[in-house]
């Protein structure tokens, strides 16, 4: 299967991580009722690699700043097209999101957080025996 993912680095405040998780669980199940196969969001523990650029300077986060990994997977770049244009529309969407960027303290800054779409190139998993 030529799966299609949306992939997303962006900076949170630590002290508005409990705020952005829940905020979220709400996102995750709406992009998942409009067609995404599977949403995942992760907060960064090893950053650093000698020789390498990493999430921290690509955002250009500050101390205080935890970085999140996430990625939106769907069953192909017309369901993942499709999704977004579902999601834009929802209602839902525009209540949750307005708590994150237009407050007087946002919990991120959109124009720090890097975006893709990524078509499948190489995908290779471990099977466990039975």
């Amino acid at each position: 299967m030529t799966q299609y993912i949306d992939g997303f680095v962006l900076p949170v405040p630590r002290n508005q991580l409990e705020r952005y998780r829940e905020v979220v669980e709400k996102v995750a199940e709406i992009w998942k009722e409009h067609g995404a196969l599977d949403y995942s969001e992760y907060v960064g523990d090893d950053l650093s690699l000698e020789g390498t650029r990493s999430f921290t300077d690509v955002t250009n986060a500050k101390k205080d700043e935890a970085i999140i990994f996430g990625w939106v997977v769907f069953e192909s770049r017309e369901a993942r097209d499709l999704a977004n244009e579902r999601v834009a529309a929802d209602p839902r969407m525009a209540d949750l999101i307005n708590p994150l960027t237009h407050t007087t303290r946002p919990i991120f800054d959109a124009e720090r957080m890097v975006y893709g779409g990524f078509r499948s190139f190489v995908q290779s998993s471990s099977q466990s025996a039975v």
